[in-house]
């Protein structure tokens, strides 16, 4: 069999593996990425927030992706039948970007896998990791590429960016329950040839059809949108008799007062996907020898947009604490890395949890507006989850059910 020696191997080329391996080649590290698919392909997390802008400056990404001129995404907007609350980016608590894209991840994911390909970092495409094992922290692994053939890749640290094929997760039984609810969702893309001029036909919006079932409406810059719905899996089941994604979104799309007439009966670009109960966890972020990053660690909802950002968050993490270890520095994985992904995660699990109680929703669209409130909530949803300067992630745990009893009770 084939045999590779590299400092780090990294599994997926998707943001969280491509922000690794930039980061880690920058410094000299000897690199090697396999992804199990060929890109482009379709992955869902279309609706960026600005924390991945951080991310992806110190990678030296971002010149790459600016260039594709992906859509814009200055805030969001959430409707409730006639409600309307719209969150700027540039009017938030606290420093940070105050702008994103809205992307096709095809497009966006490819153009920062050939970036680094173009960097001279190794990437092999259709190549699926079969074997992992450890012998202290040292690695080797088996892959297989697209003609069958196997190769042994030999590493001192492995950052697992798999997403959602969870390759370590998976041979290392690392798998738990989700903390949060089962909620399931369907999309697709579509021609948007029914698009507003102006802000209208740009905008992302979540419409809220019920407290815990809503629509994505996310406009790319090609002239397409992707549409999906999410909510409960025994509701996203029930919206087709015969289990059919294509009859169940067009179902949902119906449900709608807002969009029905630019949407209804549109044609769609491919046939809608359905990912059921995607939340995930694990039981640990790290272990000798390697790191869990992105999807392969914990994957909350799609509500926030919180995906990629904690994708980016962790393989960024993870590779300065690897380029740190093999230093000859010690790390900390316990504190530096898990202790540090939880905070953020924990303040985006409040308000997902929150979200679908509806509890967060009251603060949103109570009327007349508190612009403080408002702000900090917006630094939340910009994913500046760890900034506890902000009394809304300091205090998440009970700031959202507590002031919503009190707009509920009129006090």
């Amino acid at each position: 069999m084939l045999q590779e020696y590299v400092d780090v191997l990294i599994i997926g080329a998707g943001p969280s593996g491509c922000v690794s391996a930039s980061y880690l080649h920058k410094n000299g590290v000897k690199i090697k990425v396999v992804e199990k698919t060929k890109f482009p392909r379709l992955v869902v997390g279309e609706s960026l927030i600005p924390r991945v802008m951080d991310h992806f400056a110190e990678a030296e990404l971002f010149e790459c992706l600016d260039a594709m001129n992906f859509e814009k995404k200055l805030g969001a907007r959430f409707i409730r039948g006639e409600e309307i609350c719209i969150f700027d980016f540039s009017n938030k608590f606290g420093e940070g970007w105050d702008w994103t894209w809205q992307v096709p991840r095809a497009d966006f994911d490819n153009t920062m896998a050939q970036e680094i390909i173009r960097k001279g970092i190794d990437l092999e495409f259709e190549s699926e990791v079969i074997s992992v094992s450890f012998e202290g922290k040292n690695s080797s692994t088996v892959v297989k590429d697209i003609n069958g053939n196997l190769k042994e890749i030999h590493a001192k640290f492995i950052i697992d960016s798999s997403g959602y094929g969870r390759v370590l997760p998976r041979l290392l039984d690392l798998d738990t329950p989700s903390k949060l609810d089962p909620h399931s969702s369907i999309f697709t893309h579509v021609k948007d040839n029914n698009r507003p001029e102006g802000l209208e036909g740009t905008q992302i919006s979540f419409d809220i059809l019920e407290t815990q079932v809503w629509l994505w409406v996310i406009p790319f810059s090609n002239g397409n949108t992707s549409l999906g719905v999410v909510g409960p899996t025994d509701f996203i089941n029930s919206l087709s008799k015969n289990k059919d994604n294509r009859e169940a979104l067009n179902n949902a799309i119906k449900l709608s007062d807002f969009y029905i007439k630019r949407f209804a009966g549109v044609d769609f670009l491919f046939e809608p996907v359905k990912l059921e109960n995607y939340s995930r966890s694990v039981k640990k972020m790290y272990g000798d020898g390697f790191a869990l990053t992105g999807n392969s660690s914990e994957f909350l909802d799609p509500v926030f947009s919180s995906g990629v950002a904690f994708a980016t968050e962790s393989g960024m993490l993870a590779a300065k604490l690897c380029l740190k270890e093999s230093q000859g520095i010690t790390v900390d994985w316990e504190d530096e890395f898990t202790g540090y992904m939880k905070r953020g995660i924990a303040v985006f699990t409040t308000y997902v949890k929150e979200w679908y109680t509806g509890n967060l929703q009251t603060l949103f669209f109570h009327q007349p507006e508190d612009p403080d409130v408002k702000q900090k909530i917006c630094a939340v949803l910009a994913g500046y989850v760890w900034d506890e300067n902000n009394p809304f992630v300091k205090k998440h745990e009970n700031v959202i059910k507590n002031m919503a009893h009190l707009l509920k009770n009129g006090q």
